[in-house]
């Protein structure tokens, strides 16, 4: 990936589709500002009952910040919407790449099926209020068929429902802030919850994690980086510009919560108020009808957080089936570029699961949502460490940038990431609370045998189809998007003669696009004449 590449068709097909204010709301919608403050700050103080959280946001949101100076070179050299995938793919090799693609499947999904638990319970709540239907297993399933049908629409139709919610979101946030700390406690505004050193120890660290876990989806912006105006400019704004509000938001809502109520009495109450301290404290000095308007965006924040997760998760495997590591039917589109079956299929995967915790009889907001949240928050950062270790690679052997972005800060990211993770892992069971080791290690087992898949698949791609390893992480660069309102082929039943025909047309004999001789498409001899140009361009491909 030289700095001379020409743009693939696809780029150049899809570009000006969305810009800078679109792909902020795609990642802030995933972080889910309501949600965290409301949900994940409280657990700070009363669970983990660490006075220093809103230095743990601060402290969070710089770490990120690094990281994203380094990534944000490497989405220019690399565009793919598999991203982190695609950039471990580039920086260490392709069985790392598609281990690191094992690792963000299960996190992703982890992460945005645990949230119908949550939403299902705070839509049962304000449901009741006004009469209506209380149990949290229909609105889990009402707000699971609104995203699925919501999910087959355009991504920028997505992304402006995203952005009103996100900006009535951050409205509730900044007036709530603005009146906890107009009515500071013993009429004094104390600091003392923004001194860093109240990290130093293990709630410290198990804080810290928590606040980058409630980061998690500032990194969203680059699966979609194939779809923005200017993929150099919009995705690294983006990224800056979600870092520096929550950021700013998060430990401001934290610090506020410490002044209204007094640093010395924080623990205590938010240990009496772990489900409603953000809407409690405020409510005194609010009148009634802004404390149900916040439940209200409350439960909307959820349901954007579950929308933008699920886009995230049908975008990845759109990428890695179109490359041929998932099966080809996956790679369906239309023409505007939706993932239908990878939708599709991420949402069964969620009503498999949503079924198995009603039939259960799982408790929705531990079972479903904070071990769902908090373990893919492990995994998003077991794979943001990845990557963070294959930018440094990267840039470092390629030269690119200048010695701020091309050394000292993805290597320090690295470092920091890698050395946070390492800590995370032995000290998960402080983290969720448990002392199950069953609990406590399904999780990290999970993604190690995840990671081991994907790097066994790798190799036996690697020695069997060859001509799909080859391209493994380069798939937005080598596929031929049909032109917008056009089909490619004229639509066959499938099971029939002409539609087996049509699907070897389209996807090759193996069903993964090898082969195709689809018009316009290159033939799979041609693909691995392209793929083994870039090995002979790019460095040593595999690093492990």
């Amino acid at each position: 990936m030289g700095r001379g590449r020409m743009p693939s068709v696809r780029e150049q097909m899809l570009a000006g589709r969305i810009g800078t204010a679109g792909l902020f709301a795609l990642g802030i919608a995933a972080v889910t500002p309501l949600t965290v403050v409301a949900g994940a700050v409280p657990l700070g103080f009363g669970r983990v009952e660490q006075l220093g959280t809103p230095a743990g946001y601060v402290l969070a949101a710089l770490v990120l910040g690094l990281f994203a100076v380094g990534v944000s070179v490497m989405a220019v050299h690399v565009p793919n919407s598999g991203a982190f995938y695609s950039y471990a793919a580039a920086g260490l090799g392709r069985p790392a790449g598609v281990a690191a693609a094992g690792v963000a499947l299960l996190a992703y999904n982890a992460i945005q099926i645990g949230l119908y638990g949550a939403f299902g319970v705070a839509a049962a709540a304000l449901s009741t209020t006004v009469g209506g239907p209380g149990s949290w297993a229909g609105w889990a399933l009402t707000g699971w068929a609104a995203v699925t049908v919501l999910g087959q629409l355009r991504v920028r139709m997505n992304a402006r429902l995203l952005a009103a919610l996100v900006a009535a979101e951050i409205t509730v946030v900044v007036v709530a802030d603005a009146v906890m700390l107009a009515h500071p406690a013993g009429q004094v505004v104390r600091f003392t919850a923004l001194n860093p050193w109240l990290l130093a120890d293990q709630r410290g660290v198990a804080s810290l994690v928590g606040a980058i876990t409630g980061l998690v989806g500032f990194e969203i912006p680059l699966a979609f980086a194939v779809l923005a105006r200017d993929p150099r400019r919009h995705p690294r704004r983006a990224i800056t510009l979600i870092l520096a509000v929550v950021g700013v938001l998060y430990a401001g809502t934290a610090w506020a919560m410490t002044v209204v109520v007094g640093p010395q009495h924080i623990i205590a109450t938010a240990r009496a108020h772990l489900t409603d301290l953000f809407f409690v404290l405020p409510a005194p000095y609010l009148p009634p009808a802004a404390v149900r308007v916040a439940a209200v965006l409350f439960v909307t924040s959820l349901f954007a957080a579950m929308l933008a997760f699920h886009s995230t998760v049908a975008r990845y495997t759109l990428t890695l089936a179109r490359e041929g590591v998932l099966p080809g039917w996956l790679a369906r589109t239309r023409a505007d570029e939706v993932p239908v079956t990878a939708g599709a299929a991420q949402s069964l995967l969620a009503a498999a699961v949503i079924a198995a915790a009603i039939a259960g009889g799982w408790d929705p907001t531990v079972d479903l949502f904070f071990y769902g949240t908090v373990g893919g928050g492990l995994g998003v950062l077991i794979l943001i460490s990845l990557t963070a270790v294959a930018v440094a690679r990267f840039l470092h052997h390629r030269r690119l940038g200048g010695w701020w972005r091309r050394r000292l800060a993805p290597g320090a990211a690295a470092w920091l990431l890698c050395g946070l993770t390492t800590v995370t892992v032995l000290f998960f069971d402080q983290l969720l609370g448990t002392r199950s080791p069953a609990r406590t290690w399904a999780f990290p087992a999970g993604y190690l045998l995840a990671a081991a898949a994907g790097t066994i698949w790798a190799r036996w791609l690697r020695r069997h189809q060859p001509h799909v390893y080859a391209v493994i992480g380069h798939g937005d660069q080598h596929h031929q998007p049909r032109p917008p309102g056009r089909h490619a082929h004229p639509p066959s039943r499938p099971g029939t003669a002409a539609g087996r025909a049509a699907a070897v047309a389209r996807h090759g004999r193996d069903g993964t696009g090898a082969g195709s001789t689809r018009s316009g498409g290159p033939p799979a001899d041609s693909r691995v004449r392209t793929s083994d140009h870039i090995l002979r361009h790019s460095g040593k491909d595999d690093f492990l």
